[in-house]
């Protein structure tokens, strides 16, 4: 196993331990770029540990299900599916917050990490299905 492996392994151990904002700090670089279909591109380490900060807490006890997982040189990339419960708001783009619905999500995403020289990552892609994920918390209206 390599560093970008190692690198996304410890990504996902503090996304699904509880991670505390020092766990995302020790992963990701000053100058990380990560982006995100919910959030767009965030530019630098602090607002990317604010991004996953927020979901930790939103998703409390989270799990990853992990499908494939590959490392190509300086770059590990894993497909699965998130799990768990929103049980705390959810801060939105906009600024707006969501209450939390206590429903439970199961989404396919797909994570891609580059790291430098020292083993943090320095660019970040996550993709998932935004839509399937609101319409599993219930905040999508049902088709008729």
């Amino acid at each position: 196993m390599g560093q970008a492996r190692e690198a996304m392994d410890r990504l996902t151990e503090a996304v699904t331990t509880g991670g505390k904002p020092e766990a995302f700090r020790e992963v990701f670089a000053e100058n990380v770029v990560a982006v995100t279909p919910d959030a767009g591109e965030i530019e630098g380490r602090e607002k990317v540990v604010e991004y996953y900060q927020q979901m930790v807490e939103a998703f409390p006890g989270a799990t990853y299900e992990s499908v494939y997982s590959y490392e190509t040189g300086d770059t590990a990339i894993d497909e699965g599916f998130f799990n768990g419960r929103n049980t705390a708001s959810l801060q939105l783009p906009t600024g707006e917050t969501l209450p939390p619905t206590h429903k439970d999500v199961r989404v396919r995403s797909c994570d891609a990490a580059t790291i430098d020289s020292d083993g943090k990552i320095v660019s970040y892609r996550l993709y998932f299905d935004q839509l399937d994920f609101l319409g599993q918390l219930g905040l999508v209206p049902e088709e008729a």
